[in-house]
């Protein structure tokens, strides 16, 4: 779930802290992501998708603990938005490279920044992201699974529905307590699944070690580091350094689990980075600058 950024505007040694704390919540959740790809071989996508919600969720219970009242449909819908985008996203991460799968998710977030815009300027975001997917995809040239490539669109369509629920979690529920309810559900929502491909692995304390480190990483960490940065940091910058998940999550898989990528992706990629700095730090709504909104894995 995110905040909507501060119009304060800061200045020197702040805004150098505020650029540090995106810049950080950019890369956490995309090596988060990486290792958990190391971990599908023992848990499953689900099984590791489960216990990232699961542990997310006892943390943020914590912090907030928040009360079981409220509009409680909302936060169930919004827990299942999180439970299905994620579980989608490290079933893709599971077939593609992170990079390509990060950046044909951000297909969904992208399209929302845009939706009901009349500009030009908006309709060329829209069509230089496409050509990017076009070119990440590679059609005729059987180099990207199909089905990782169509699960990854899956968690962009959940991906908008997440965004527009967070923005009504936010107004309903105190702090985070929306999102720690939400991540209950989203967890018992892969609970299922979950212990179908995990089975006994779910027991393993090497295990559950690494995924709750998964957890921090991708969830609990970026969440904490944006709500800080978000209060310090002008909305057009806040969108243009997040529209550079697509590359770190190319870089994070290289690093991590060595997946290269060829000129074309590496292309591709840079063209869907393009669309959403635009998007994000160009594009304007009566006015004002407009962020993508974004949310972490």
């Amino acid at each position: 779930m995110r905040t909507e950024p501060g119009e304060l505007r800061p200045v020197g040694r702040e805004r150098a802290i505020a650029l540090g704390l995106v810049l950080a919540s950019v890369v956490s959740p995309q090596v988060g992501a990486a290792f958990a790809v190391t971990l599908f071989g023992e848990l499953g996508a689900a099984g590791t998708a489960f216990l990232r919600l699961a542990f997310a969720a006892i943390v943020l219970w914590v912090i907030w603990r928040p009360r079981i009242s409220g509009d409680l449909r909302l936060a169930g819908a919004f827990g299942l938005a999180l439970g299905l985008m994620n579980w989608s996203f490290y079933e893709a991460i599971d077939r593609i490279p992170l990079g390509i799968a990060v950046t044909i998710e951000f297909a969904g977030p992208l399209l929302l920044a845009v939706l009901g815009s009349r500009r030009l300027l908006d309709g060329l975001w829209i069509v230089l992201a496409g050509a990017g997917i076009v070119l990440l995809v590679g059609p005729g040239g059987g180099s990207v699974d199909l089905l990782g490539v169509g699960l990854a669109l899956v968690a962009a369509v959940c991906w908008m529905a997440e965004i527009y629920l967070s923005k009504r979690v936010g107004a309903v529920f105190p702090g985070g307590s929306g999102l720690a309810l939400a991540m209950v559900v989203g967890a018992l929502v892969l609970l299922p699944a979950g212990l179908f491909q995990a089975g006994a692995a779910f027991v393993q304390p090497g295990l559950l070690g690494a995924a709750f480190v998964v957890a921090i990483a991708s969830s609990v960490l970026p969440y904490s580091l944006e709500l800080e940065a978000l209060r310090r940091l002008p909305a057009a910058i806040y969108g243009v350094l997040m529209s550079l998940d697509p590359a770190v999550a190319a870089v994070a898989g290289f690093v991590v689990l060595n997946q290269a990528l060829g000129a074309r992706e590496v292309i591709g990629i840079a063209l869907v980075v393009a669309a959403s700095a635009g998007a994000a730090g160009l594009g304007h709504h009566e006015g004002e600058p407009r962020a993508l909104a974004l949310d972490p894995e």
